[in-house]
């Protein structure tokens, strides 16, 4: 056995590259030893990840044997250092994962010269995705729609406590890329479009899962990876992984943010977005990599590679010749670790001739390797490679469960309630249709990342998640509930099944039978590339069924579940109850059931505009604030911004109002007071949110910009003050010299329930 302890002895140099605000840590020094020993072959390695696939062996049954042979080919030939994904491409028991990844850590600390443990990392996006009987949360888009912080924390929390039951120490998340591009198909995997929202629940979520003192090590915490930085959610075809143009004060202003707020958080690691900005790949761009995130940012953790994304610079971006060339401009851009994901042989022997070569310098390999090594010591790899499932008698318990379910209910949100329409009496005995695609999905629940990549594994697993017609039965008496799909989704597709296409009829027959049509449309389970579509409006077949449904003169009560806003236009005004769930996870639709009852009183709130058209997909923080002063009829800009629902809307069952609005300032420092009273019979949640606009500026201003928000609980009748505390520089913005400046001027404070709601406003000057 080749024990780190009888290697960590000898004297090594490097120490130059440390921090130079004082001593090393012994970390630090732990890691210059260690370096101070390898050779280039081991250290090419440790910048090497691959995907698990080809070292599994499956037996035919449903379970899977490790190829111990190729396995040791790789880590102890090749030095490999770290490994991904999940084996079967599916969700495997706590068991499983703990005995494989604790094999191939034997393989790495036991049979290699210099017995370094291997980091393992999953994509754990919203929870346990791939780990079966494990917490899944709601996806992050409907963790913002709570606007609550609270459950982003609780979510980290429990995904890194049974993350860590499954011995993986590294998760491929939270994703803060901005989701200002409805058309994206990754937008659910984020919060949302608004700069300070992201910021706020990303801090969070990388708190919930590194702890409020990143300790690492502990065996309930693991590291993060940030992702997709930067700019990786507004490509001009709204197509994944393709072209963007960003200016870089646009990208400082609006993309970056949140990733600051989460390095300032303390994340571990960043993972390169996948795409090009203004015709240079993101991997290959030593201005964002190093200029920005390393020598402004300051950080100095592990970079990540997305999936073979250094080979496409030259096989998809043509912008290397070779596979060589594209591996010396990526890590020369500032990559440390490269997500090959399988030709481990051609990436470690192209790095190392760079190496030799002087076209990679060392102190480039020296400089990734600290940091992956700094990793893996800061993690406590080298003293418990292991976590054991036994270990975690929480794993997937019920007092999980009962969080995530919270967070889904808090972030179902009323779009619209014509006619108090909502809640649902289920003492009444109504005679309710459950019709559309997603009334008996469990996929569409879920979305992507969900036992399988595209989260058609779901299916497997009913146990795991009721449909949404199953718990609404549940409520309402199954004697009382009829459940006609009309048209349903095909089992691992996208798609329609065409066997469901010739039954609109009954459901339109059936329609007409009942007192009210709860009316399920929205998505089927998707992830990335097999998400991109070409038209943002809802598929044809499901707005024929919504007419045929409207057509019986029913009230219709619209439950929406999809990962972005697919556009309803068509048959909104005919609706009186429109229900957004977002993707709520396996606890959704009990969620989702108890709105329509009025269990839970909504108060979830858009995290995005809801567009209604699908040539007017601007976001809240568009420009021309003032477009009711242009007397010219010809050039009036009402259509920027005309959306179906706006930014931060979402309506409640009881009422709320506000009062007493007071801006005091001293100094730096302003400080906005308001009294909210909810004035309904009802107790309820309230999102309180203040925004700013700049009236004029040396650069086009928003119209208006987040700054602020509380969530709070009101009682029948009972008034709360709810106050703000801001800095002059949260008015300053990043000017066209990418210069962030607060510009003396006059400003306005709003404040209200929604970005158009707004109940109180407030005028202040910035002096110079």
């Amino acid at each position: 056995m080749n024990s780190l302890r009888h290697l960590l002895s000898a004297a090594a140099i490097g120490t130059l590259l440390l921090s130079c605000c004082g001593m090393p840590s012994e970390t630090d020094r732990r890691v210059e030893r260690l370096l101070g020993q390898m050779t280039l072959a081991e250290k090419v390695g440790q910048m090497a990840q691959l995907t698990i696939e080809p070292f599994i062996l499956a037996d035919g049954e449903g379970g899977f044997t490790l190829d111990t042979a190729l396995l040791r080919e790789a880590v102890v030939d090749y030095g490999v250092g770290s490994l991904l994904n999940v084996p079967l491409s599916e969700s495997q028991p706590a068991e499983v994962w703990g005995s494989f990844i604790a094999e191939l850590q034997r393989i790495a600390t036991d049979e290699t010269r210099m017995g370094i443990p291997l980091i393992y990392g999953v994509d754990q996006v919203h929870g346990g995705t791939y780990s079966l009987g494990s917490t899944l949360f709601p996806q992050q888009i409907a963790l913002a729609a709570t606007w609550n912080p609270a459950h982003a924390r609780r979510m980290g929390e429990i995904t890194a406590y049974e993350m860590r039951a499954c011995n993986i120490p590294w998760n491929f998340a939270p994703i803060l890329d901005l989701g200002a591009d409805p058309r994206f198909p990754r937008q659910y995997e984020g919060f949302g479009e608004d700069p300070y929202l992201g910021s706020v629940l990303g801090r969070e979520l990388v708190k919930g899962q590194e702890g409020d003192a990143n300790d690492v090590d502990h065996p309930e915490h693991v590291a993060t990876c940030l992702k997709h930085f930067l700019g990786y959610s507004v490509p001009a075809s709204g197509k994944d992984r393709t072209p963007a143009n960003i200016p870089w004060s646009t990208l400082l202003e609006y993309h970056l943010p949140a990733f600051r707020a989460a390095l300032d958080a303390g994340a571990r690691s960043v993972m390169v977005n996948s795409g090009i900005i203004d015709n240079c790949p993101v991997h290959a761009s030593h201005r964002i990599l190093t200029g920005l995130l390393r020598d402004e940012l300051g950080f100095d953790g592990v970079v990540v590679t997305d999936y073979e994304d250094l080979e496409k610079l030259h096989a998809r971006d043509r912008l290397a010749a070779t596979s060589k060339e594209a591996i010396r401009l990526g890590i020369n851009a500032g990559i440390d670790m490269a997500m090959i994901p399988i030709d481990y042989r051609g990436f470690c022997r192209d790095l190392r001739e760079l190496a030799e070569e002087g076209a990679v310098p060392m102190s480039r390999i020296d400089e990734a390797v600290r940091r992956i090594l700094k990793l893996k010591f800061e993690l406590g790899l080298f003293e418990r490679p292991n976590t054991r499932p036994a270990d975690y008698p929480l794993y997937g318990c019920d007092e999980h469960r009962q969080a995530s379910y919270a967070a889904a209910a808090e972030a179902i949100t009323l779009l619209k309630n014509d006619g108090a329409l909502l809640p649902l009496d289920p003492a009444a005995g109504k005679r309710i249709l459950v019709c559309g695609p997603n009334a008996e999905s469990r996929r569409a629940l879920c979305g992507g990342w969900t036992v399988t990549w595209q989260g058609h594994g779901i299916e497997r697993h009913p146990e795991l998640c009721k449909t949404l017609a199953e718990a609404i039965g549940e409520r309402f008496g199954a004697r009382n509930v009829e459940v006609i799909p009309g048209v349903s989704y095909q089992a691992h597709e996208s798609r329609y099944d065409t066997e469901h296409r010739d039954r609109f009829d009954e459901a339109a027959a059936a329609a007409r039978r009942a007192d009210v049509v709860v009316l399920c449309l929205g998505e089927n389970s998707y992830c990335e590339k097999p998400g991109d579509l070409n038209d943002l409006a809802l598929d044809p077949l499901q707005t024929e069924l919504a007419e045929r449904v409207i057509a019986a003169g029913k009230p219709v009560v619209l439950v929406l579940s999809e990962g972005r806003p697919r556009l309803i236009s068509k048959f909104s005004a005919k609706i009186p109850a429109i229900v957004q769930s977002y993707l709520p996870g396996p606890q959704g639709a009990d969620a989702v059931a108890d709105v329509l009852a009025g269990a839970v009183n909504p108060s979830g709130k858009l995290p995005y505009t809801y567009p209604a058209f699908p040539n007017s997909l601007s976001v809240y923080y568009h420009k021309y604030a003032d477009e009711q002063r242009n007397t010219d009829a010809t050039y009036k800009y009402e259509g920027d911004y005309n959306p179906e629902f706006v930014f931060g809307h979402g309506l409640s069952y009881t009422t709320f109002a506000y009062s007493g609005a007071k801006l005091t300032h001293e100094g730096d420092e302003i400080v906005i007071a308001v009294d909210v009273a909810n004035t309904g019979d009802r107790a309820g949640r309230e999102v309180v949110q203040l925004y700013s606009r700049d009236l004029y500026a040396s650069l086009i201003p928003d119209v208006k910009r987040l700054r602020r928000f509380e969530k709070i609980a009101l009682q029948p009748g009972e008034t709360r003050t709810v106050e703000f505390h801001l800095t002059t520089d949260d008015l300053a913005f990043y000017d066209l010299e990418n210069r962030r400046i607060a510009e003396p001027g006059d400003f306005l404070f709003e404040i209200g329930s929604s970005s158009s709601d707004i109940r109180a406003t407030l005028n202040y000057n910035l002096q110079k």
